[in-house]
Formats: structure tokens, C-alpha cells, sequence
């Protein structure tokens, strides 16, 4: 299970642009179809089915590019060496927000986490929420209107 894990957080990164375009891409099929001057509504399940698909392949690639940004095999050392820092370090991680940091042991911390990550996920999670909810929504109030 955990190999699994690590290689969606290893691809995470590449594939979920890949979604989030094919997303956006039926997304905006779907309002050039619309018919023009057809007034406001509110949207439809794919609709928000489709918000909700880029949302969380947004918030999931940044979560998985910041954890992936302070992964290390060998050594933290290594890693923190690899950034330019100098001196003896320890790795301090924290799953959310997101963060990696080097810590000499002067108590000098340094960010190894972009910091774009956390408010992608924290926009992509509150969208992604916001379009389950609309959509829940929209589909009672279409099966309450049926009957």
C-alpha cells in the first residue's frame, strides 16, 4: 500500500495538469454550446462535476509537488547541500501545510516547500467542496421539481 502511495505522489505532479486541462477543456466545450443570451442558472451536475475534477487535480499535484519537493533517500544533509545550505541539518516536515524545512542546528530554518503550494491546495480543496455542495444541490432541487 505504501508503494502504491508514493508512486501517485511521484506522478501526481505530471498527471494532474494533464487532468486539470482535459477538465478545462470540456468545461469550456460545454459554455460554447450554451446557448447566448439564455440568462443565468444555476449549473448543471457535469458542470460541477467537472469544477470539482479540476479543483482536486489542482490541490492534489501541489500537495504532491510540496511533499515530493522535501523528499530525500540518502541523507537530509545531502539534500539541504543540494539547496546551497551549509552546516549540519535536520529535516522538519509537517503534512499540512505543507512543509520541509532545513533546520541548522543554530535553529536557522529554511522553506523547501514553493510557496505557491499551500495556497493552491487550500483554494483547490475550498472550490472543490463548493462545487460538490452546488452540485448536490442543483440535483435535489431537479428531483424535487420532477415529482
Amino acid at each position: 500500500m505504501a508503494s502504491v502511495l508514493f508512486v501517485a505522489l511521484t506522478l501526481a505532479p505530471l498527471l494532474a495538469p494533464c487532468v486539470f486541462v482535459v477538465a478545462a477543456a470540456a468545461l469550456a466545450l460545454r459554455a460554447y454550446k450554451r446557448l447566448p443570451g439564455s440568462g443565468w442558472h444555476m449549473p448543471s451536475v457535469t458542470t460541477c462535476a467537472l469544477v470539482s475534477v479540476m479543483a482536486g487535480a489542482a490541490a492534489f499535484g501541489a500537495y504532491a509537488w510540496g511533499v515530493m519537493s522535501g523528499f530525500y533517500i540518502l541523507d537530509p544533509d545531502q539534500l539541504c547541500a543540494a539547496r546551497g545550505l551549509q552546516g549540519d541539518h535536520i529535516v522538519t516536515r509537517e503534512s499540512l501545510p505543507v512543509s520541509a524545512q532545513c533546520m541548522t542546528s543554530d535553529g536557522v530554518g529554511s522553506e523547501l516547500v514553493p510557496t505557491w503550494v499551500n495556497p493552491v491546495i487550500f483554494t483547490g480543496l475550498t472550490l472543490f467542496v463548493l462545487a460538490l455542495v452546488t452540485g448536490t444541490a442543483t440535483e435535489i432541487r431537479r428531483r424535487l421539481s420532477l415529482r
